[in-house]
Parts: C-alpha cells; sequence; structure tokens
C-alpha cells in the first residue's frame, strides 16, 4: 500500500483513471432497481483515493473535461430547447422555468436556515437536484470570490461532501415522489390517462420487437385469378381503393418467369403474382383466409381492396431488397405534422414506421396516428431501399451508422463559446461572466440546433456524445473528489444527519409543489403531467418508474422538452446559487 500510495503521488494521472475504473464498476451494480450511478461512485472512489497525503492533480484537468461535458450535453439538448422555447413547448418550457426556480429556491432556503457555507449550499442542490453539472459552474463563480486560497479551498471542499450525502435521496427519493407518491396526490389512475390519451393519438398497444418472433411488417406474395377483380387496374387504381387507415402496397410483379418492380401506373393482368407488404394484421384481416377455399396454391380469398386472389410462396418475388434505416429529421416541411398527414405523401409508399427516438435522451415516442413528428427526431423506418431513400430525402438525411466524429468544428465551436463566456462586465463592481464553462454549454446548444436543421456539418456520432456526457463529467468529479478528499470525512461528521434531511426537503419540496402547478395551473393532461415534471427535473430514472406504473410510453411525451429546458437552467444554477448566497 505504502509503494502505491508513493507512485500514486508520482504519477497523479493514475488516481483519476483509478477513481474511474472503480466508480464506473461499482456504479454498474443496482440493487432493487437503484444504483448509486457512475458519477456518485466516483466522487466516492476518488474521495478514498484523495485520503493519501499530498496527492495533487492539475485543476486544470478538470476544466478541459468539464468543458467537453457541457458542451456535448447542450449538443445534445439544442434542438428540443430552442423549439420548447420558440414554438409549441412554450407552456411546456414556462413550468420548467417555474418547477427549476423552486428546485432552486429549496436548497437556497435549507442552507439559510441550517447556516451552511456556499460551497456546501452548492453541493446541496446539486445533489438534492441530481444535476452534476452545476458544481462545475459553482467552483467557477466560488474561484472568482476573490476569497484568500484557504477559505476558497475549504469551499470548494465542501461541496462534494454535501452533493454525496444529498444525491442518494435526490435519485430514489424524486422517482418515488413522482411514479408512486404522484398519482396519489394528484388522483390520477395513470394507466386509464395514458390509454385515453392514446386514443385521441389514434393509437393501440404495439407489439413485437427485437427478440420476438412475432414482426409487424410483411411481404406475402398472392396470384390474381383470370376472373380477379384486380384484372386490368393499375396499381394505384387498387392502392386507392383502400379502406380508411389501412397502408398495402404492392412492391414487385411477376408476369410469367419476369419480375419487375411495380410502378403505379402498372396495368396488372391474369395469373399475374403480386408481392404485397404492410403491417400484419391488415395483410390478414384484407388478404387472410377468411371464407377460404384451399387450392393448389394456397388459400383463395377475396380481399376488401378488390383483388380475388390465391396465396402462393415465391422466393424469388419476395427476395426484395429491403432495409430499416434511421433518419436524422430536418425538413420544415414534415415539422409538426401528424404521421396520419405524413402517410398520405407520395414520398411515404411502401414505407413503414417501427420507431421514433426524441432528445438528448432518446426517449421513445409512441407510433400513433396522430403522433407529431419534429425536427431533430430520429425515425427507424423500414421498407424496399429505393423506397427508404425516398422518405429519407423527404423527411431529412439518412443517419447512417459511422465512428467519424467532426472534431475540427467541435473544437472550435467549444473555443467560440468559451472565448465568449470569458468576456467580463462589471456591474457596479460587481463582475458578471457567463464563465468559459457557461459559454461551452450555450455553443453547444446553438451549434446542436444548428446541426439539427443543417446536417452537413458538426457530426458527432451517438457513443462520441455519450463518451464526453460521461466521462467527461466524470473526470470532472474525480478530480474535484480526489482534491476534496481530505476534508471529505470531517465535513461529513459535522453535517451528515442534518445534511441528508435538508436534501429530502430541498428534493421533495420543488417536486411536490411542481405537480400541483402542473395539474392546477398549467393544466396539462394527466398522461403526460408526470412525464412533464421528471424532464423538468432531468430525473430520467423517474420517467422510467413512471412509464413503468403506466404501462405505456405516453408519459414520454411530457419528457423532451421539459428536460432540454431543465437540464440547462439547473446547469446555470449552480452559478446563480452562488451569487444568491454572497
Amino acid at each position: 500500500m505504502s509503494w502505491l500510495a508513493d507512485t500514486l503521488r508520482a504519477y497523479p494521472e493514475i488516481a483519476v483513471f483509478l477513481a474511474l475504473g472503480i466508480g464506473y464498476w461499482v456504479g454498474g451494480f443496482s440493487y432493487k432497481g437503484f444504483s448509486l450511478g457512475a458519477v456518485t461512485a466516483t466522487l466516492l472512489a476518488a474521495v478514498a483515493i484523495g485520503q493519501i497525503p499530498h496527492l495533487i492533480i492539475s485543476a486544470d484537468v478538470k476544466h478541459v473535461f468539464f468543458l467537453m461535458f457541457l458542451f456535448a450535453v447542450g449538443y445534445g439538448v439544442g434542438p428540443q430547447f430552442v423549439r420548447g422555447i420558440a414554438k409549441d413547448g412554450v407552456p411546456q418550457a414556462l413550468f420548467t422555468v417555474v418547477l427549476n426556480v423552486l428546485c432552486l429556491a429549496a436548497p437556497i432556503v435549507a442552507a439559510k436556515l441550517a447556516g451552511y457555507s456556499v460551497g456546501s449550499a452548492a453541493g446541496l442542490f446539486a445533489g438534492s437536484q441530481t444535476i452534476s453539472a452545476s458544481m462545475g459552474l459553482a467552483t467557477d463563480a466560488i474561484n472568482r470570490l476573490g476569497l484568500p486560497a484557504d477559505q476558497t479551498k475549504a469551499l470548494l471542499d465542501a461541496m462534494p461532501t454535501a452533493y454525496a450525502v444529498s444525491y442518494i435521496f435526490g435519485t430514489v427519493g424524486s422517482a418515488v415522489i413522482l411514479a408512486t407518491l404522484g398519482p396519489l396526490l394528484l388522483r390520477i389512475d395513470l394507466v386509464a390517462a395514458c390509454k385515453e390519451y392514446e386514443a385521441t393519438l389514434g393509437g393501440a398497444k404495439e407489439f413485437g420487437g427485437p427478440g420476438q418472433a412475432w414482426h409487424r411488417y410483411e411481404l406475402r406474395a398472392f396470384r390474381i385469378p383470370v376472373d380477379g377483380q384486380a384484372v386490368g387496374k393499375t396499381v394505384s387504381q387498387l392502392e386507392a381503393i383502400e379502406p380508411e387507415g389501412v397502408r398495402l402496397f404492392i412492391e414487385r410483379v411477376r408476369r410469367g418467369s419476369n419480375i419487375q418492380e411495380a410502378t403505379l401506373d402498372f396495368v396488372l393482368k391474369p395469373d399475374d403474382v403480386v408481392a404485397v407488404s404492410g403491417p400484419r394484421e391488415q395483410l390478414v384481416s384484407l388478404l387472410g383466409a377468411k371464407g377460404a377455399e384451399v387450392g393448389n396454391g394456397g388459400s383463395q380469398v377475396v380481399s376488401t381492396l378488390g383483388v380475388k386472389a390465391l396465396e402462393v410462396d415465391d422466393p424469388e418475388l419476395l427476395a426484395v431488397p429491403a432495409e430499416g434505416v434511421d433518419v436524422f429529421v430536418t425538413d420544415k416541411a414534415v415539422d409538426g405534422k401528424t404521421l396520419q398527414e405524413l402517410g398520405k405523401l407520395p414520398a411515404a409508399r411502401g414505407v413503414f414506421l417501427r420507431k421514433i427516438k426524441r432528445g438528448p435522451t432518446e426517449t421513445l415516442i409512441p407510433v400513433l396516428p396522430n403522433t407529431r413528428l419534429l425536427r431533430g427526431d430520429t425515425v427507424t423506418i423500414v421498407g424496399r431501399t429505393q423506397d427508404t431513400t425516398a422518405a429519407a430525402k423527404a423527411l431529412g438525411v439518412l443517419d447512417r451508422p459511422s465512428n467519424v466524429t467532426d472534431v475540427a468544428w467541435v473544437s472550435l465551436a467549444i473555443t467560440v463559446g468559451a472565448l465568449v463566456g470569458a468576456v467580463v462586465i462589471k456591474a457596479s463592481g460587481i463582475p458578471i461572466t457567463l464563465s468559459t464553462a457557461g459559454g461551452a454549454l450555450i455553443a453547444g446548444i446553438i451549434f446542436g440546433w444548428l446541426r439539427a436543421i443543417h446536417p452537413t456539418f458538426g457530426r458527432i456520432p451517438e457513443p462520441t456524445v455519450w463518451f464526453m456526457n460521461s466521462v467527461g463529467l466524470n473526470m470532472f468529479i474525480a478530480v474535484v473528489g480526489i482534491s476534496a478528499g481530505p476534508g471529505f470525512v470531517s465535513g461529513l461528521q459535522q453535517l451528515g444527519v442534518s445534511l441528508f434531511l435538508w436534501g429530502i426537503f430541498a428534493t421533495s419540496v420543488p417536486l411536490i409543489l411542481g405537480m400541483l402547478i402542473a395539474k392546477y395551473v398549467f393544466r396539462f393532461h394527466p398522461a403526460i403531467l408526470l412525464g412533464v415534471c421528471a424532464g423538468a427535473r432531468t430525473t430520467t430514472a423517474a420517467l422510467g418508474m413512471i412509464c413503468d406504473a403506466a404501462k405505456s410510453q405516453i408519459p414520454g411525451l411530457g419528457y423532451t422538452v421539459t428536460y432540454a429546458v431543465g437540464n440547462t437552467l439547473l446547469t446555470i444554477w449552480g452559478m446563480v446559487l452562488v451569487m444568491i448566497m454572497t
């Protein structure tokens, strides 16, 4: 152990990676759904390592990684943040501001009543609201107070202590309050509310998915008899007589030994074999074996499409080049349109929507007829390669897998943001500045929004965004924990029990008041109300529990805009809290 301590003192960079390794490993364990998470586990590991005397790590390390982290945060929330402020997310954005003010006020009140220092107040805020990023801006603000070095260090060392103690209830408590207490307090039948909301969107329960044998979409072959009603009709005429809500498409046609693509003006003849694609339930109900007579080639049926057909097995015809691709939605023409409206566009022919992901947390949005598609969404579509390509062009751009990051763009964007944030304006002798960290966050929001509109530059693949978010923050946390190690134990002994209780107060009061305001002032629909609250408090764990309780993904519809606004404001609050407390 003596050799290890000497080695870490000589090579402090090893200590940082040791804290990260232990933090991610321990943080990956869970008990009955609860986990410390990588951030808290890394902090505790770093504090333990920091007990080694004279272990010093340059503060520049944490600043570099924190700028990277904040830019990634802004980049991820940019599209939803701008939309929430500028368009139809305004009520949700305004509610988020109200709840975030409560989230700032409660820790300040607790700190004032308990007589805590600015450092402890900042840590209490960060832990009780589970917003680790705020500690970075609070650190910058404390460093600019102009206090003697020993006082500044004491304040900074108090921050991680308060954070670690209050974080546990901040995570678990917020999830329990929203998912368990919330429906009881507001008298909401969450399951019924979500079913009602789904009905307004024209929805039904979704089945299937990865790992299941059942597949939503199929391609089947049918032979047109001599007396078939399809004889002499074009493909477009047949597809046009589908009942409302039905989406079946003729993809290919076999005529004799020749196979050709089915264009809209293609005229069908007797004995043609057509490949029809569509949702399984529609294929079964419209082309299935109701009233069937068994023939040599399969089941003879009468379709409501006006096709008296015989299902056959034709592997060559059914060998249609198809793919499932992700598309990044950027086109103004489709922004805010419902899926039902988009399904009528020419480019939607032969294409089926499998999944919609929204926001930096990739919240799954229900695929329902009246669900609205927004710029910045990522949609997964399936169909023939030529059809998905045409649909992608109408929606935005194909988001094909890539591991290449536009590093030049990212670096210059962070530079511009940090330079703007470094500007200091004095008002009545008081220095006012965004700080380099705040500048990097705002730069991320702006450039993330620009990327959503013009996705021809600034690509950051999803794994890279995760790395910048997770490792960037935890590098910062590791350095903070190691530096604060010597004073952590004494601080915990002095403030432990009372700090934990004040943490409960700071976590619970804003959430309870926020839920009541959301219901009685903003009057959000019960199905999305708790999702709105979870997003405004940026508690993803709570959203998971809410969706489980609701047995639906509908609450996620209220999460994305509020998360984007809340994540930004709560991070900035770290700096604001220091200004208010001093």
